[in-house]
């Protein structure tokens, strides 16, 4: 690849990670669906463009209704605590979490807990003052659910039924959305029971803010437009947005035909598609979601059942609940609070704020500025500067339809951002919930199998990029391997020793090839060059080889492949691994031929460890301290094509000047969990 062919990166760069609910600890597709592709790209960011352009951010979802419905249960179990409490220890538990994986986040906010509230709070203020201003919000009455029997009105959690979305089979839908991410007005949920008392809510009005998301359908078809053209957005979120900027439609069965025709004269104008084929019903598309939601009202009339299509919607901006940020008093509206899902899409904005201000703090009292600039407009509006989004797939809508629309209407010169949506990450090839029957491992019991490192490359090397795929870990696979032949008992697969791990299949790379490699270094440099950087001057296809593997890695980790990625570096090593092996086999007796083929070894070293320092930083970070090169310079993509001589020559010393961190005999560079079989592998 051609140098000059590189990808382009931004001066410097925002990275945001999903924002967990406030109500639970992290499972394993937390970590290792969002929160790890994110850490290795932040990571291969600050080693590409400098880490003081970097910022990543994320944070703690606190408010919304499963987080109410949450802290009532607990209540019920007998906890004490406030609900900024119980919200609090979740947040603490989930920055844990992270931490254990090397997640590394610059802040780790709460958007209701210091010292993140203040700045989200005072955001929200000024963003929906603004939305009002620029006549973006519709102030409308629309009906909430009310549990007659326990006299209170249901957050949004507290109702479940089925999705009225046609095509949608979730039997799990709340009081606007369902488990799958469509958006749908109260009315129209089927079936609905209260969680409360399990009996049927009634539908009372209420006034509430919503943005009028419709009103920017044609931005947004532009906006898919540039983005089917940008090789760094995902063919889903363009497939899925689309599907969202549809005419209002109303699906209507055929039995119920003659009962449409009755009162057909009294639907506002529209037309109909007739059934084609086998087709079970009718469409009839509308000019607006208005007069689809008066032709809703006069079928209802009529008894007409019928399902609705997805389309643009209000979206609604404040909600009737206690536990949320306090929404500005608008033309008479008092003591309403932001709905949780807008104010999580600023609330990057808000935790970008806090990290500058603490950092510009610790710069005013003597501190080193750890950022280029603590103006968080220079991050999230600069033509130099870009923000990329990790998300879960179901999550497309509010970052990519909701947030886009909302961003424009603003005017405060936000560039839209670059979303990086992956599919589910999987858990015995079903989909796993913490509120769902198959309840996934914690991030936390894992560690007590695998270490983080295998962890991270298993989760970056799955391609979810490119389709669901499941996380099999064999120490929590439950299903029957075979029958003892002396006792007849069933053998699961966590316990049959003869069953390869899947989840370790990456590893062996780390634990094998990577290790090997550089003990190989170490040891012989210690053994044939006292413990100093090998004489000789590598060989120049040797060279070129880590330059090609660099360059290949750098067009696959812009592209977000991870997967790709990882693969150029294993590739790389275990061809540099088999090399040296030959090599070294080959120059017993001769020190002039073994010192060439240690000088080329250390270069594949170099490179590997540049390239893997994203996903596994930790081991990568204890061979550079052994190689005693400054990390700044050596994990910096600014000498990335340099080798152990150039990268000593910076320091001002020859090679044979260089000394060396010795390494004690039989040190691992990356270890296996205690729990793991010793061996190769």
């Amino acid at each position: 690849m051609a140098s000059d062919s590189r990808p382009h990166f931004p001066t410097r760069a925002v990275i945001t990670g999903g924002m967990p609910y406030g109500n639970k600890n992290l499972h394993f597709g937390h970590i290792g669906g969002v929160f790890v592709p994110a850490d290795f790209f932040a990571r291969f960011l600050r080693d590409r463009i400098g880490k003081h352009n970097v910022l990543f951010v994320s944070g703690t979802d606190c408010y919304g209704s499963p987080i109410m419905e949450g802290y009532r249960k607990r209540k019920e179990a007998g906890y004490e605590g406030t609900i900024t409490d119980y919200v609090k220890e979740n947040h603490t538990a989930q920055k844990e979490a992270l931490d254990a994986y090397g997640i590394s986040l610059d802040l780790f906010g709460g958007s209701g807990l210091k010292p993140a509230a203040p700045f989200h709070e005072a955001l929200t203020e000024d963003l929906i003052r603004r939305l009002y201003e620029k006549g973006h919000l519709i102030k409308l009455s629309t009906r909430q659910f009310y549990d007659v029997e326990a006299g209170q009105f249901l957050n949004g959690r507290q109702v479940q039924g089925r999705c009225p979305v046609r095509g949608c089979k979730s039997e799990k839908a709340y009081a606007d959305e369902c488990d799958l991410g469509h958006q749908f007005d109260p009315e129209e949920l089927i079936a609905p029971v209260s969680q409360l008392t399990g009996t049927t809510p009634e539908l009372r009005p209420v006034d509430n803010w919503y943005f009028d998301l419709p009103a920017f359908r044609e931005e947004l078809e532009a906006l898919m437009d540039e983005w089917d053209a940008d090789p760094q957005v995902r063919a889903v979120v363009t497939k899925t947005v689309r599907e969202s900027l549809a005419d209002p439609v109303i699906y209507v069965q055929n039995k119920f035909r003659e009962a449409f025709d009755a009162v057909e004269g009294e639907l506002p104008a529209h037309t109909i598609q007739e059934p084609q084929g086998n087709q079970q019903s009718f469409s009839v598309t509308f000019a607006d979601w208005r007069a689809r939601d008066a032709a809703r009202e006069v079928l209802d009339a009529a008894g007409v059942r019928f399902r609705t299509g997805k389309t643009l919607l209000p979206f609604r901006i404040t909600g009737n609940i206690d536990w949320g940020v306090p929404a500005p008093d608008l033309e008479g509206t008092h003591d309403l609070t932001v709905w949780c899902w807008p104010e999580s899409l600023w609330a990057p904005i808000s935790f970008s704020q806090t990290a500058l201000a603490l950092d510009e703090e610790e710069a005013f009292e003597g501190g080193t500025p750890r950022y280029f600039s603590h103006d968080w407009r220079a991050w999230w509006c600069d033509d130099n500067a870009a923000v990329y989004q990790f998300i879960g797939q179901d999550n497309i809508y509010f970052y990519c339809v909701a947030q886009p629309a909302l961003w424009e209407a603003l005017d405060w010169m936000l560039f839209q951002d670059t979303p990086i949506a992956n599919h589910h990450i999987l858990f015995m090839n079903k989909k796993a919930s913490s509120s769902g029957k198959i309840a996934p491992p914690m991030a936390a019991e894992l560690l007590e199998y695998y270490t983080p490192e295998q962890l991270r490359c298993h989760w970056l090397s799955l391609g979810l990029d490119q389709k669901a795929v499941s996380f099999s870990p064999k120490a929590f696979d439950t299903s029957v391997s075979h029958k003892d032949k002396k006792t007849g008992e069933d053998v699961l697969v966590k316990d049959d020793p003869r069953v390869a791990d899947p989840a370790l299949k990456e590893s062996a790379f780390l634990t094998n090839i990577f290790n090997r490699l550089a003990r190989s270094c170490f040891y012989g440099a210690q053994n044939a060059c006292d413990g100093h950087l090998p004489v000789a001057a590598p060989h120049a296809d040797v060279v070129e080889e880590a330059r090609e593997a660099t360059l290949a890695f750098e067009c696959a980790a812009y592209g977000f492949d991870a997967h790709g990625a990882l693969k150029v570096a294993e590739d790389y090593a275990r061809a540099a691994n088999k090399r040296w092996g030959d090599a070294s086999k080959a120059a017993k007796g001769d020190d002039a031929a073994y010192d060439q083929a240690l000088a080329d070894a250390f270069v594949a070293l170099r490179t590997t460890t540049l390239l893997m320092h994203a996903a596994t930083p930790w081991g990568c970070e204890k061979i550079c301290e052994h190689l005693a090169f400054d990390p700044d310079v050596f994990f910096s993509w600014e000498h990335a094509f340099e080798g152990p001589r150039e990268l000593a020559a910076l320091a001002g010393e020859t090679p044979e000047q260089h000394a060396l961190v010795p390494l004690p005999p039989r040190t691992d560079f990356f270890e296996k969990h205690p729990s793991q079989p010793k061996g190769r592998g």
